[in-house]
């Protein structure tokens, strides 16, 4: 299987890189990671990349006059690692509607919610405050509009009555790690097609945590 070349965009600790980092050792893997970038140099992160043997670089946002600079020292990297598929995993910057047409059906991202509900921050507050019953996470596609995009999968977790913020949080985030290498490798290996904005497949798509089903059953 020829494998698809992946960089993950970062900001952060990297959880969801190590998932996709730990997905990318499979066997029948369908994309490699080549290249993790960080606009921060304290990002841990590029620890995770550098204990996998995986290049590293550090592109930040503060040594470049605008956003165009910043966006075309990105590109550059990614085109001198011959970058095929873009994955944005906890990276802090938004970016510029040139940039995402560039890398359209081949940037995905992670949300920390079920798109189209709660856009932006601060999702687990804010559902715990709508008082929806379930909760979960979504791997997109990018467009240039913010947690906008095609849905390639989608994680569900029950809202239990004793959740605060964090304890949704770590639920949530316990999907995350297993929503994102499956976006990935459906896309790398064209298990999915991408129509308008759509996403069409044969395989499953949507993960459930184990509690929910415990919880219907309650």
């Amino acid at each position: 299987m020829v494998r698809r070349r992946v960089a993950v965009l970062i900001s952060g600790s990297g959880s969801n890189l190590q998932a996709l980092i730990d997905a990318g050792t499979r066997s029948d893997s369908a994309a490699e990671i080549v290249l993790v970038v960080s606009n921060r140099a304290d990002a841990f992160g590029l620890v995770r990349a550098e204990r996998a043997g995986i290049p590293a670089v550090v592109v930040d946002h503060r040594h470049h006059p605008d956003r165009a600079a910043f966006e075309a020292a990105i590109m550059a990297e990614l085109h001198a690692a011959e970058v095929e598929i873009v994955c944005l995993a906890g990276f802090m910057r938004i970016l510029t509607p040139g940039f995402v047409e560039a890398w359209r059906d081949r940037m995905l991202n992670i949300h920390p919610s079920l798109l189209p509900a709660f856009r932006g921050l601060h999702t687990h507050a804010r559902a715990l405050a709508a008082g929806v019953l379930v909760h979960g996470c979504t791997v997109h596609l990018v467009r240039p509009e913010l947690d906008d995009g095609p849905i390639l999968v989608q994680g569900i977790v029950p809202v239990l009555p004793e959740d605060d913020e964090a304890r949704l949080a770590a639920r949530v985030l316990e999907l995350e790690h297993r929503c994102y290498p499956l976006a990935l490798q459906l896309l790398a290996s064209g298990a999915v097609r991408v129509a308008g904005e759509r996403v069409e497949a044969a395989a499953p798509r949507l993960l459930r945590h184990p509690l929910l089903k415990q919880s219907m059953e309650g």
